[in-house]
């Protein structure tokens, strides 16, 4: 008989006491029809990674993994962020399974797409990235804002796959490959096509989130677009160099104009186009500081070196501990 390969299901969890017995309730379900189909082992495990909750989202995952062996957990010493916590539960996942699907806690991923996903890795594809095939049922705002960020990051530099997230799946070999990244400043969704090796699309129809509140409101998704941004493109400080270059020409432009009405004997422009130069020059000088300000931080925080998680406990049995 052929052992099929082993699948851990990775879920970052932040305050997720609502949702979650429902988001184990359905992915147990999957799990066990693809173990009884035969499509992966029996030693496939569901990974729940805490990142800090303040709520009871650990004492869940415990009572869980007592109650089913097919779940298992991992507990961040803080709050590191969405980031840094999925990471932990893949490099978690990485010497105990041969594929690892990342998703959300929240059910708005639609769990149906990990039989497409896993068949793809049984194609021979390394990186399967679960693509959104619509974005019909969200508001004209969200929908607006949303396809601007991943436009917005691809102009800048942050090559993304268009309308995915963090739904993806990583053979092994990906995972040793995403090992190798070693950046403090994380984003995954411009690592990951960094690791290349075959990928391929699984689209999905997303749905509405079942319970709580959405952890990615505009204001942390301009953040985490910039953190993008900075992480992995130089592009805004050469767009900054090329608008100083253009503003240098004007400069000179108007230098020649001025005194070409100089000796004419015409009177000079009044003091409107003065203020307004200096306002101009100065907030593009404010703005120049602090694009290269971030790029100097993100430089100091990489130098330090500090780690990117600490696992304070992980949750398995004997079937699920490293090889």
């Amino acid at each position: 008989m052929i052992m099929k390969d082993i699948l851990y299901i990775v879920v970052p969890c932040y305050n997720e006491e609502e949702v979650l017995p429902e988001t184990a309730r359905r992915l147990r379900t999957k799990l066990e029809e693809l173990i009884a189909g035969g499509t992966v082992s029996p030693r496939s495990r569901v990974l729940f990674v805490n990142d800090g909750s303040r709520d009871r989202t650990w004492e869940l995952i415990c009572q869980l993994h007592q109650s089913c062996p097919l779940f298992s957990g991992a507990d961040l010493s803080r709050n590191r962020g969405h980031q840094n916590a999925l990471l932990a539960g893949l490099m978690t996942a990485r010497d105990r399974c041969d594929m690892a699907i990342s998703m959300d806690a929240d059910l708005q991923d639609d769990i149906d797409a990990v039989d497409a996903m896993v068949a793809r890795y049984y194609d021979g594809c390394d990186v399967v990235y679960g693509v959104r095939s619509s974005r019909k049922k969200d508001t004209f705002f969200k929908r607006f804002t949303a396809e601007a960020f991943y436009r917005l990051m691809n102009f800048m530099g942050a090559e993304t796959v268009f309308n995915h997230a963090d739904y993806r799946l990583l053979s092994r070999r990906a995972l040793e490959g995403l090992a190798e990244f070693q950046e403090v400043n994380l984003f995954l969704r411009g690592i990951v096509p960094m690791v290349g090796y075959p990928s391929a699309i699984v689209e999905y129809e997303r749905g509405e989130r079942f319970a709580g509140e959405s952890k990615y409101p505009l204001k942390k998704m301009l953040s985490f677009a910039m953190e993008g941004i900075t992480s992995l493109s130089v592009k805004p400080i050469r767009y900054i160099t090329l608008l100083g270059f253009l503003i240098f020409l004007v400069s000179i432009a108007m230098l020649v104009y001025s005194i070409v009405r100089w000796a004419r004997g015409a009177t000079i422009i009044g003091w409107a186009s003065v203020i307004c130069s200096v306002w101009a020059i100065g907030g593009l000088v404010l703005l120049s500081l602090g694009v290269i300000g971030e790029y100097i931080g993100k430089i100091y925080l990489e130098t330090k070196g500090r780690p990117r998680f600490l696992l304070r406990e992980v949750l398995e049995d004997e079937h699920g501990a490293a090889d």
